[in-house]
């Protein structure tokens, strides 16, 4: 298989951290876990069927993000996936506290969740917010956004879907804009240079609050599956 496969790569995006979990977030894991979580398997995974659209945030942090945009969208499946335990566990009480019946989260390896989990054209949207902008160029091989996620992009989103990534690298923005306005396959909903306005359905997080108190800009990136 190419090495740029997403199957078989073995550079990840990001960094295990095993991080402090509190309490109130131990007790989320083993209680609401089975409601709300969705353990990781090597095929299809079946959702809730309910919902008129499904839509899946890659890396929730803390799930601020993924917690606002399901609460203003309630006929919507959002699917949460992330690798770090303590933000589970934060947005899991997040979930059960606003009685959210339209969010499930996998704790796994993006990259792999969307390899092995989600069929084909099966999302109305994914979101990347802040992603580890590996700013170092001898770290840039670890950036997220590659030929191999282009791929993947295209074959689990519907015709006309969106993806919606932001930053607070203007480097990393040029890199993003640079791949996606090269590929045919997707068509841009921003200005020429690859950039939108934020559109109303994404909250501040706190890494763009971070972001913006260390003075960098923020980038929206919209890019549709051509149909």
């Amino acid at each position: 298989m190419p090495a740029n496969d997403p199957g078989t790569r073995s550079i990840k995006s990001f960094v295990r951290r095993s991080g402090r979990i509190t309490p109130s977030q131990k007790y989320a894991l083993e209680n609401y876990w089975p409601r709300y979580g969705i353990d990781f398997v090597d095929r299809g995974c079946v959702l809730p069927a309910q919902f008129a659209r499904v839509k899946l945030e890659i890396g929730i942090g803390n799930g601020d993000a993924l917690i606002g945009m399901a609460a203003a969208d309630p006929s919507s499946l959002y699917l949460g996936v992330e690798v770090h335990e303590p933000g589970i566990g934060r947005c899991l009480n997040q979930i059960q506290q606003r009685g959210l019946d339209n969010v499930r989260l996998i704790k796994h390896d993006a990259i792999e969740v969307l390899t092995s989990m989600i069929a084909a054209e099966s999302l109305d949207r994914v979101f990347l917010f802040f992603p580890d902008p590996w700013h170092k160029k001898r770290h840039h091989k670890r950036r997220i956004v590659n030929q191999g996620f282009r791929d993947l992009m295209y074959k689990v989103l519907k015709p006309a879907a969106v993806l919606h990534v932001a930053t607070d690298w203007q480097d990393y923005a040029e890199w993003i804009s640079a791949q996606l306005l090269a590929d045919e396959r997707f068509d841009n909903l921003g200005n020429a240079d690859g950039y939108a306005e934020c559109p109303s359905y994404r909250p501040p997080t706190r890494f763009e609050q971070r972001g913006r108190r260390l003075g960098h800009g923020v980038w929206d990136l919209l890019f549709a599956k051509a149909s």
